[in-house]
């Protein structure tokens, strides 16, 4: 029988109709009944109309074990290919939950090692959409196989491309490990978890009983694990979420931040900025307020806004140009450097030193946190990691004392000898070893009544806790008035603007981990 071209059209419709429909109506009304988007739906929300390129649509599994042989669904389970965003190149994967639970089979694996192939060739970034149930257990050593091959170019992509992963459905086992190396995860709040080993497991052999959501749900991740970097209330929001970060980002590690029209003038001052630091300096303020205030019209994008709170950090503009912020926080924690707050800045140090974005830093810092749980938990290696991360960037670094920079923190916070650009300080800032009261009660341990105590910690204060003796010694290259805040970290920008800076040759560093 011989075939017309007209049936030869026909047949490739057949196939893609196929493929589109995935595992079929039902499963997909469930998938919808859950709150939750199709694996295509979502990438039709992420990415600009019209401009998705789909690959490997009539790819189907391998397996011939436990009745496989006879279910095959044109894609297997996963919609690769590539499109854009605001008219820019990315990649992208999404896991379909309606066919074999958006299980990972060896054909799977190949389709996303194709894409990460391609985005590190062509310099653009990775998006992956998780929603699946992990290894397809059928398919056995294969598909293992297939996620520690994901594994290693994840981190040969590390640095080189962003990689953005959203957490959409269930993420268990091998399965979170690929979104634990890629630089940020997003997840939604009612529908998403990871975790390593369920409840189930953990039940059994641990004996705890623990909730899905409890264990590994979206608010577990943004706020007790750090695991998670931003949290969406559905599909459709983590989509606009994932778009705006990408405003920020390069395409790749060759390429300066993308540069937006600034309709906000350099020269707006405000004087709101004058009054923001109490008098007290035991009396808490939101260094939020100075970011909000300095960045182009207003916009401040926060990482992490709901782990280790007494650390912000997030991306804005500046003129245009995308910078990375780093402050400490007075409102939580008084803004002390603990554990989780280093590691958490630390990181995103080392993203914005990898990606050419420069970071400003405001500081207000009375130390580090005291206590047991601190030393036990090794504060001491997780607070060199911020030094580590702060004298191993290359990209500019500006920073602003509003406030107390004391003792070991103020080396920490992106320091002169840190290989700061730029250092300013407001007036109110107080650059010492450590507080006042502190500082008489050790020089004159046994020798002043409470009256002479008091006159010796004014004396103090007025001699140590300025930025005068700072300014003195050049570690402060300008006190400048709060209210030109903005006008200041833009000059200084457009000085930093083509810095060059070479390290000593080596392999890389051994960062205390």
């Amino acid at each position: 029988m011989e075939h017309t071209k007209e049936d030869k059209y026909n047949e490739l419709d057949k196939r893609h109709h196929e493929a589109e429909l995935g595992g079929g109506p039902e499963r997909i009304a469930k998938i919808h009944a859950s709150g939750r988007k199709t694996a295509r739906e979502r990438i039709n929300y992420l990415l600009d109309p019209e401009t998705f390129v789909e690959l490997d649509k009539l790819v189907v599994h391998r397996c011939h074990d436990f009745g496989m042989e006879k279910q095959k669904i044109p894609g297997d389970g996963i919609v690769t290919g590539y499109g854009k965003i605001d008219g820019r190149l990315v990649y992208v994967f999404a896991q379909d939950f309606s066919v074999f639970g958006g299980s990972l089979s060896r054909a799977n694996a190949d389709k996303i090692l194709k894409v990460q192939e391609l985005s590190m060739k062509m310099g653009a970034p990775l998006i992956g959409l998780n929603d699946s149930g992990g290894a397809r257990i059928q398919e056995g050593v294969e598909s293992l196989a297939g996620y520690a091959d994901i594994f290693m170019q994840n981190v040969r992509a590390s640095g080189v491309v962003p990689q953005i992963s959203a957490i959409l459905g269930p993420c268990a086992g091998g399965a979170v490990y690929s979104p634990a190396l890629t630089d940020f995860i997003f997840m939604t709040k009612e529908t998403s978890y990871m975790f390593v080993t369920g409840p189930d497991v953990i039940k059994t052999v641990t004996h705890e009983e623990v909730t899905k959501n409890e264990l590994g749900g979206a608010t577990t991740h943004n706020s007790k694990s750090g695991v998670a970097h931003f949290r969406a209330e559905d599909d459709q929001q983590a989509m606009m979420m994932i778009r705006e970060l990408l405003s920020f980002l390069p395409s790749n590690n060759m390429e300066d931040p993308p540069v937006k029209p600034c309709t906000d003038s350099a020269h707006r001052t405000d004087d709101k900025l004058q009054q923001l630091v109490p008098d007290n300096p035991n009396k808490a303020y939101d260094i939020k307020e100075i970011i909000h205030s300095v960045v182009d019209d207003h916009n401040f994008f926060e990482v992490q806004p709901q782990y280790a709170k007494n650390i912000v950090i997030g991306f804005g503009r500046l003129n245009g140009k995308p910078v990375g912020f780093v402050a400490n926080q007075p409102a939580a924690l008084a803004g002390v450097l603990d554990i989780d707050g280093s590691v958490k800045a630390a990181r995103f140090v080392r993203f914005c030193d990898a990606f050419n974005i420069p970071i400003i830093t405001f500081t207000d810092v009375p130390g580090f946190l005291p206590g047991t749980d601190q030393e036990f938990g090794g504060i001491i290696k997780h607070g060199a990691k911020l030094i580590y991360a702060y004298a191993e960037a290359t990209v500019p670094k500006i920073n602003v004392i509003t406030r107390k920079a004391y003792g070991g923190a103020y080396c920490v916070m992106s320091s002169k000898q840190l290989g700061g650009d730029v250092n300013y300080a407001y007036p109110t800032a107080e650059i010492a070893v450590m507080g006042p009261e502190g500082a008489v009660n050790i020089l004159y341990r046994n020798k002043k009544n409470e009256e002479e105590k008091a006159k010796a910690v004014e004396d103090y204060r007025e001699k140590f806790c300025t930025p005068y003796k700072a300014a003195g010694l050049g570690y402060i290259d300008e006190v400048i008035y709060p209210r030109h805040t903005r006008l200041k970290l833009i000059q200084a920008l457009e000085m930093t603007e083509n810095k060059r800076e070479n390290s000593p040759p080596k392999k890389h560093g051994n960062l205390p981990l």
